[in-house]
């Protein structure tokens, strides 16, 4: 499926007030069996704490998912990005590189980035 937009496609979706710059970033986790609390607890300050230190992060929410539907994922968040090559950058930046150290073998995630 060819998902590229024409030039007449972007004009339309920012008429409707979409900004085809801005990335947003949705993370899910599941946590794997056996984590602890104070690991669960631990992942929600350390990810907070990105913003600021990781150029083109302009936003980050993250807390615990309080949805009905939630299909047992535990935590969940947001960020916004300035555009794709921020997001893109995101991913090696060693700041969330140490936090991926520790937290990816804990977790089963769910990762949706769209734009904005």
């Amino acid at each position: 499926m060819d998902t590229r937009r024409t030039a007449r496609d972007t004009s339309e979706l920012v008429h409707l007030g979409y900004n085809a710059g801005m990335v947003v970033h949705t993370v899910a986790f599941r946590c794997k069996p056996g984590v602890r609390e104070d690991q669960k607890v631990r992942a929600l300050p350390e990810i907070r704490e990105l913003q600021g230190k990781i150029p083109g992060l302009l936003e980050t929410w993250v807390g615990v998912n309080v949805s009905p539907r939630s299909q047992a994922y535990e935590l969940g968040g947001a960020m916004k990005f300035a555009d794709q090559s921020a997001l893109d950058a995101y991913g090696a930046h060693p700041v969330h590189q140490k936090l991926l150290q520790w937290l990816m073998p804990l977790i089963d995630p769910l990762e949706v980035d769209f734009e904005a």
